[in-house]
C-alpha cells in the first residue's frame, strides 16, 4: 500500500470541483498542481450549450466560505426566491423554497465561477495547464501521460498522487478501472436535455421575473429556466429520449422548426422570449442525464475520486455543485487529519459515500416531482401541512427542501428523516381536499414520537 505523505498533488480537472479543491489544499501548504483538458475560459471563452446553470445552495456557500470565494462568487449570483410555476394557461404562481429571503438559492453561471475560482487557485499558488488530457497511467511508477489535443503531442510527469476531479467522463476513473475493479455502473434516464436562452429586454433588464425559478410542469416533460447576472436567462428542456404515449420526445422532435411548434402548443408564454429557438436547438446537441455509482473512490494513498466523478448525478435538486463542493471540503479536512493519503482517502470516502448516493436518489426523486406534482392539489396539500407542521414543531418537523438545502444536515440524516416526513403528510391528508378537520393533537403526537429535535433547525 501507498503510504505517502508527501505535499506534491496532482489534480486532473480545472473544472469548479478540481479549482475549488486547488484552493483549499494550496492553503494547507501543498504543492498543488492541476491538468486540464480544455482551453483556458479566462481566454478561450466557455462552451456554450451544455451549461445547466448551477442553482447555489448552504452546502455550496459553506465550502466557497472555507476557501474566502464567497464574496467573489455572490457579486455574480441572481437570488431564486422558488419555484415559479407556469401553468398551460399561462398562470403563473411562485411556491416559495422557504419561509422568507433568509431561505433562497442563488443562480450562478458555471463560467462566472469557474472563472472566479480559477483565478483565486492561481493566486493560492496552484499551477493550472491547459490542454493536457489525461491519456495513460502507470500507478505503480507514478508516472503519468497527458495529450494536447491541439497537435497530439504527449506531455509526461511524474506524480505522488492523483485527484479525478474530471467529471462524470473522467479519464482517472477508467485508469482506476483498469488498474483495480471499482465496480462502476451508470445508470441513463430515458430523458435528454437541451439548452436555450431568454435575452435581456431592450433595456438590459430581466424580461420574466428574475427572483426565480421558473418551471414549465407538463407531466412526463418539462422546461425550466434559471436567471443569470447580465439579464438572461438558461432555459433547459428536459424531454423522453423515445416517444412515451403523446409526449413529445427528442426521437419526435428534430428540427428547430419542429421544436418551435412544440413551444407553441406547450409552452407558449415562453416562445416569445426566446428569438433564438430554432437556431440554438439544431446548434445544440441534447444533453445525456445519468446516474453514476461507484462502489470504491480510492486506491489506496496513490489515486481519489471526488464530485461528478465519483457520483454524477442527475440535476434535479440542484445539488450536484454542492455535494461536489462539500467532498472538496471534506477531502481537504481529511488529508489534514491523516498523515498517510490511503488513510485519508479511506476515511473520506467512509464518510461521503452514504451521503453521495443519499443525494443520487433525491434527486431522481424531485424529477417527478418538478414535471408531474408542483401544480397537483394533492401535493400542495400535503406542502400547506408540511409549512404548519414546521411552524408547530420548528425543530423536529423540518421540511425535506430545508434540510437539503438551506442546512448541513448530512445528505443521508436528509432522506432519512424525509422519509418517516413523508409518510406523516400523506396519512394526514389521505383522501382529504382541505385541513379542515384535522386532529392536531395525535398529529403532534406522532410527530413527537417519531422525529427527534434536529441539530441546526430553529
Amino acid at each position: 500500500m501507498n503510504t505517502s505523505t508527501n505535499r506534491s498533488i496532482t489534480i486532473i480537472g480545472a473544472g469548479l470541483a478540481g479549482s475549488l479543491l486547488a484552493i483549499l489544499l494550496a492553503r494547507q501548504g501543498r504543492d498543488v498542481v492541476v491538468y486540464e483538458r480544455r482551453g483556458d475560459p479566462r481566454i478561450k471563452g466557455y462552451e456554450r450549450g451544455r451549461s445547466i446553470n448551477l442553482a447555489l445552495a448552504e452546502r455550496g456557500r459553506n465550502a466557497l466560505r472555507a476557501a474566502g470565494a464567497e464574496d467573489a462568487v455572490m457579486a455574480h449570483a441572481v437570488m431564486m426566491r422558488g419555484r415559479m410555476v407556469h401553468a398551460l394557461d399561462g398562470r403563473q404562481q411562485l411556491l416559495r423554497y422557504g419561509r422568507d429571503d433568509s431561505e433562497v438559492i442563488w443562480s450562478v453561471h458555471r463560467a462566472d465561477l469557474n472563472v472566479v475560482l480559477l483565478d483565486l487557485a492561481e493566486r493560492a499558488g496552484a499551477r493550472i495547464h491547459f490542454y493536457r488530457r489525461l491519456h495513460t497511467v502507470d500507478f505503480d511508477a507514478g508516472h503519468a501521460r497527458f495529450i494536447d489535443d491541439r497537435d497530439d503531442q504527449p506531455h509526461d510527469i511524474r506524480f505522488s498522487t492523483l485527484i479525478g476531479a474530471d467529471g462524470a467522463g473522467s479519464a482517472l476513473r477508467a485508469a482506476m478501472q483498469r488498474r483495480e475493479p471499482i465496480d462502476e455502473i451508470t445508470e441513463f434516464l430515458d430523458h435528454s436535455y437541451k439548452e436555450l436562452e431568454i435575452p435581456p429586454a431592450a433595456d438590459g433588464g430581466f424580461r420574466i421575473e428574475p427572483h426565480a425559478l421558473h418551471i414549465w410542469p407538463r407531466g412526463r416533460y418539462m422546461c425550466i429556466a434559471l436567471p443569470n447576472g447580465e439579464g438572461t436567462f438558461t432555459v433547459t428542456l428536459f424531454l423522453p429520449n423515445v416517444a412515451e404515449g403523446d409526449a413529445p420526445s427528442f426521437a419526435a422532435v428534430n428540427s428547430g422548426a419542429e421544436a418551435e411548434a412544440l413551444f407553441a402548443r406547450d409552452f407558449a408564454d415562453a416562445l416569445p422570449l426566446i428569438p433564438r429557438l430554432r437556431q440554438d436547438w439544431e446548434e445544440h446537441p441534447p444533453g445525456l442525464l445519468g446516474t453514476l455509482y461507484l462502489d470504491r473512490w480510492h486506491l489506496d494513498g496513490r489515486a481519489v475520486l471526488l464530485g461528478d466523478a465519483a457520483h454524477a448525478m442527475v440535476p434535479f435538486h440542484g445539488q450536484g455543485m454542492n455535494c461536489a463542493f462539500e467532498d472538496c471540503v471534506a477531502l481537504a479536512t481529511q488529508m489534514q487529519a491523516h498523515a498517510d493519503l490511503g488513510d485519508a482517502f479511506a476515511a473520506f470516502e467512509a464518510q461521503r459515500l452514504p451521503d453521495a448516493r443519499a443525494i443520487q436518489q433525491m434527486a431522481l426523486e424531485n424529477y417527478i416531482e418538478m414535471r408531474d406534482l408542483v401544480d397537483d392539489p394533492g401535493f400542495l396539500l400535503q406542502r400547506e401541512l408540511e409549512r404548519l407542521l414546521q411552524a408547530r414543531h420548528p425543530t423536529r418537523f423540518v421540511p425535506h427542501y430545508t434540510m437539503v438545502t438551506f442546512m448541513l444536515t448530512p445528505y443521508a440524516e436528509a432522506l432519512r428523516r424525509s422519509d418517516i416526513q413523508r409518510g406523516i403528510l400523506a396519512e394526514a391528508t389521505a383522501g382529504r381536499s382541505s385541513l379542515d378537520g384535522i386532529d392536531w393533537k395525535a398529529l403532534d403526537r406522532t410527530v413527537y414520537e417519531q422525529l427527534q429535535p434536529l441539530q441546526g433547525a430553529h
